[in-house]
């Protein structure tokens, strides 16, 4: 970097840059951690002999600490695919239930904006279909941060919802289903060549609040890659234009996910997979009645605290996927 001729090629520049600041994401808190390490190893003999409770306390405590930064740190060690540090798009379809399955998606949108923000990243409202009496038929949710891929591919999948209906006077237990597909977002540096001919654009009306000229005009997209039979959609932005970008860039990240797991499925095949990285029909189940319980049927991890993993603390599911696929 400190050659004179380094920003002559800027984007050959960015790009060792870029490396730098993800290697100093592995090494900063990785030397923080032996410092503090070396420091308690030194400290907690003589805050035991002279009998300094509280000291030892806070040592302890900082033990506990970074432990558990180390166990967070081995997680992200899994994070090293190609997609795994771009930002997604997670898109949830409400499934088998009718108005029951509405409101389980609106549940889980809320689920996985509490902990977006619970991990620090943006979260934008891309497009959103609401059911016809509550809930919502469908919505693509953006989120920004780091690993945002990396860690939401975990959620892939079905997730199954038991509970005794709000919506049934009889007051029984009804089963639904909503469906989690996630991409990642493409950067500049990628480049996805689509012809114009194997795209077809439709505009509609938006659904919901909006203001007037978002539900007075056609402004919303939904545009299909007519080769893999992909689709898209977009009604957030005021105008037909500003949708129309947000689609292709949309369907161009989901070529990319699709070309990269492609060539990943080659390799797996060649070398020989541990075990089949794929999401089936039913990944969690989420038991609200007769007793409280959420259990992941891929890793078998399971909570019986339902509420907080609806408020957003699901970490430890994502974090069990991901260790179970070294």
């Amino acid at each position: 970097m400190e050659d004179n001729d380094f920003w002559l090629d800027t984007d050959h520049a960015q790009q060792i840059i870029n490396e730098c600041n993800q290697l100093r994401e592995w090494t900063v808190p990785y030397n923080d951690l032996n410092n503090r390490l070396d420091n308690i190893q030194t400290l907690l003999p003589e805050a035991y002999e002279l009998k300094e409770e509280s000291l030892v306390e806070d040592l302890l405590n900082d033990l506990i600490n970074i432990d558990k930064t180390l166990s967070d740190l081995e997680v992200r060690r899994m994070l090293a695919g190609e997609l795994d540090n771009k930002n997604c798009y997670l898109t949830i379809n409400s499934g088998a239930g009718g108005t029951e399955a509405c409101d389980w998606a609106q549940m889980l949108s809320r689920m996985y904006q509490r902990w977006a923000n619970k991990k620090g990243w943006r979260v934008e409202t891309v497009d959103f279909v609401e059911g016809d009496v509550v809930g919502l038929k469908s919505i693509t949710l953006k989120f920004e941060g780091k690993f945002a891929y990396g860690y939401a591919k975990a959620e892939k999948g079905v997730h199954r919802l038991v509970r005794i209906s709000p919506f049934d006077s009889n007051a029984k237990r009804h089963t639904s289903f909503a469906s989690i597909d996630v991409t990642p977002e493409i950067t500049d540096d990628i480049k996805i060549d689509i012809r114009p001919e194997d795209i077809r654009v439709d505009t509609y009306r938006s659904s919901g609040a909006g203001g007037q000229h978002v539900n007075k005009t056609d402004s919303a997209v939904r545009m299909t890659h007519i080769p893999s039979g992909i689709v898209v959609t977009c009604q957030n932005q005021r105008s037909q234009i500003q949708n129309r970008e947000t689609c292709l860039h949309m369907l161009k990240s989901k070529l990319y996910e699709l070309e990269v797991l492609e060539r990943q499925k080659s390799i797996d095949n060649l070398k020989g997979e541990k075990m089949e990285n794929a999401w089936g029909s039913q990944i969690r189940n989420y038991v609200f009645q007769p007793y409280t319980l959420v259990k992941d049927t891929r890793t078998q991890y399971q909570s019986g605290n339902v509420q907080a993993v609806m408020d957003g603390e699901i970490d430890e599911f994502v974090n069990a996927f991901l260790l179970m696929n070294v």
